[in-house]
């Protein structure tokens, strides 16, 4: 079981710090964070009707990425304000779900900070799939991704469609977030995936570095936080996040109070 849940930490820590690289130099941390709450329905109905969570938090996740797109796309719509109404109304239909299904409530905590010691073998292998598949997306749509993200003027003066290639990362975002929910829940993913990723952009700006140091750090923070909620009977999740959150911090006081430390790293 604790082999198991070692693994599934290591490739839960690599997901979430390649994704968590473009949502902290896109500035869509609250998008992701919208994102984990609206998810929440469609993870919980999917366990209702007896289908892996991934099917139903994708669909979920898809419908609500494809309209907050859209919406930052029609003029004089506060997209800000939509995305904040979706983290609200889908945590609560999440909730009512829940609420409909006689005894279904215990099982609630797996879904909100997940359960990473019960993990199986074939969550480990979505896990892995879906780390391949968003590596290589990313590696391959690389460019596109960070011209549109960055020079959107630019980007379609050179005949790229800005909004395709936002659907494409927010729905990439999505598959990440569900795929975290076994490990540790709809809502402490958003520390995993933001905390090692802030602290990497601490230290430098160039793409590579930093996707090496967000990889590493999101790894460290669920390997240490594993094994603090062993050693003190901590929740999993809790742990590991609370983890990655102190990665942040102390990466925040280091380059504060020892500035020469950020020439290590080349901006």
């Amino acid at each position: 079981m604790i082999e198991r849940a070692v693994i599934e930490v290591l490739l839960v820590g690599a997901l979430a710090g390649l994704i968590g690289v473009h949502v902290v130099m896109r500035r869509l941390s609250f998008f992701t964070m919208a994102l984990t709450h609206a998810t929440f329905p469609g993870v919980v109905a999917a366990s209702i009707v007896g289908v892996n969570l991934l099917l139903g938090g994708v669909v979920t996740g898809a419908v609500i990425a494809l309209g907050v797109a859209a919406l930052s796309r029609r003029r004089g719509q506060d997209a800000a304000a939509a995305t904040g109404v979706l983290l609200s109304g889908g945590f609560a239909l999440g909730a009512a779900l829940v609420a409909t299904q006689s005894g279904f409530s215990r099982d609630l905590s797996s879904f909100l900070v997940g359960s990473i010691l019960t993990v199986s073998a074939g969550d480990l292998l979505i896990t892995a799939v879906v780390l391949v598949v968003v590596a290589l997306t990313l590696l391959v749509c690389a460019r596109p991704l960070l011209y549109t993200g960055f020079d959107p003027t630019g980007a379609r003066a050179a005949g790229l469609s800005v909004g395709a290639w936002d659907v494409v990362l927010l729905l990439t975002i999505q598959v990440v977030v569900v795929t975290l929910v076994p490990a540790i829940g709809t809502i402490l993913a958003l520390s995993l995936i933001v905390a090692p990723a802030a602290a990497a952009r601490l230290w430098s700006d160039r793409l590579p570095v930093l996707t090496a140091l967000a990889v590493g750090l999101a790894m460290a923070s669920g390997v240490i936080g594993l094994a603090v909620s062993a050693r003190w009977n901590v929740a999993a999740g809790a742990s590991i996040s609370l983890t990655a959150t102190v990665v942040l911090l102390l990466s925040w006081l280091l380059r504060r109070s020892i500035p020469l430390l950020g020439r290590v790293v080349p901006a």
